[in-house]
């Protein structure tokens, strides 16, 4: 197969995990026998600097003509402590969002056998964790109008919702459902927000043509307290963008690293693939950032082009990782030397030799080449 794939690494720990994601599908690629073609794009701070804007026209070019994109992080410390600046990074991915129509946002929460010790939470609370955040990406507070008053004292942002942003994002979640253990919990705030309201009676409407899907509803505070609580009662979560933020950030605690959460950003014509995780500034260039998140999303995207046996070698090779305790510092207590580009290669090597890479593991620690 034939696939041009933009590449967008961001900032912060952006470039460094997203290396480490195209490394993997190069190796993809090699071993299976396909044709990746890869071009970059800036967005965020680092356009900001070269282009005066976090979203060239170039870059948006670049992805409207790829078959998928890559995604790393976005955004600069310096940014985020400055409340008056005009421009700021994150613009540059609300506006891709919003140029590419990518209103589906889904993200996985599963919880690693291996990792289990790792979650701040109990061993017998998160094992078996299995859940997916359908998160609607392209509507509500991020995008309602804001207003700040002239003397800067009062400011506001409206959460705005419409039948058919809410509709086309909860149809992909029941239908997800059918395929998994058939339960939808709708997350909304309902009893104060009339967004909510509206979200709550769509649903409700929908839920019918599911008959085969049981479908909850949950407050936004009470899903946050429960999700720590009782995580493995969820299945599929359907929410708006706000909550869904929230929410997925949360989940990183579940499987003990934010490290380890992928993410699949949907539209009717695009497809972008990204970490939940953010830029992480202090990170940048020390070699600690964990790629396994930037990793799974390329898997993500492998399972989006249909290549289903390579996006199953490629998340093998991620738990053979953890196994190994092949990771970076926010998960590994066994060595010290692991670093992210040693987990990419440990992964990479899998791709191309999965009876092997049990052997190669020596020279991962020590720092050698991968290949026997």
């Amino acid at each position: 197969m034939k696939l041009n794939i933009a590449v967008l690494p961001g900032d912060g720990i952006g470039p460094e995990v997203t290396a480490q994601a195209v490394k993997v599908l190069k190796a993809v690629a090699m071993e299976f026998d396909h044709l990746f073609t890869f071009q970059y794009g800036l967005i965020g701070a680092s356009a900001i600097e070269k282009h005066n804007t976090p979203l060239p026209e170039e870059t948006l070019s670049i992805c409207k003509n790829a078959d998928a994109i890559l995604f790393g992080a976005i955004g600069t410390t310096a940014y985020d402590i400055d409340p008056n600046a005009k421009m700021r990074p994150e613009q540059g991915l609300l506006q891709l969002r919003k140029a590419l129509d990518l209103y589906a946002n889904i993200r996985p929460v599963v919880a690693y056998e291996e990792l289990l010790n790792k979650s701040s939470l109990k061993k017998n609370k998160v094992k078996d964790t299995n859940l997916i955040i359908y998160r609607e990406l392209t509507g509500g507070i991020y995008f309602g109008e804001k207003k700040l008053s002239e003397d800067g004292n009062e400011a506001s942002d409206s959460c705005t919702y419409t039948r058919k942003e809410i509709e086309r994002i909860t149809h992909p979640a029941f239908k997800a459902a059918q395929a998994r253990s058939k339960k939808v919990t709708l997350v909304d705030k309902a009893n104060v927000l009339e967004s909510s309201r509206l979200w709550r009676r769509v649903v409700q409407e929908i839920a019918p043509q599911y008959p085969d899907v049981t479908l909850n509803y949950m407050f936004i505070d009470n899903a946050a307290n429960e999700l720590i609580i009782n995580p493995k009662q969820f299945d599929v979560i359907l929410t708006e963008n706000m909550f869904g933020d929230i929410l997925s950030e949360e989940a990183g605690v579940i499987v003990g690293s934010i490290g380890l959460l992928a993410s699949a950003s949907l539209g009717d014509k695009h497809a972008m693939f990204e970490p939940v995780h953010g830029s992480y500034s202090p990170a940048t260039n020390k070699g600690i950032a964990n790629p396994i998140a930037s990793i799974l999303s390329a898997a993500m995207m492998l399972d989006h082009l249909g290549l289903d046996e390579e996006a199953t070698r490629v998340r093998d090779g991620v738990g053979k990782s953890l196994k190994l305790h092949i990771t970076t510092p926010d998960l590994n207590t066994k060595y010290d030397n692991i670093s992210t580009t040693k987990v990419g290669d440990f992964i990479e090597d899998f791709i191309n030799n999965p009876d092997e890479t049990n052997l190669n593991f020596t020279n991962i620690h020590l720092g050698q080449s991968t290949i026997i």
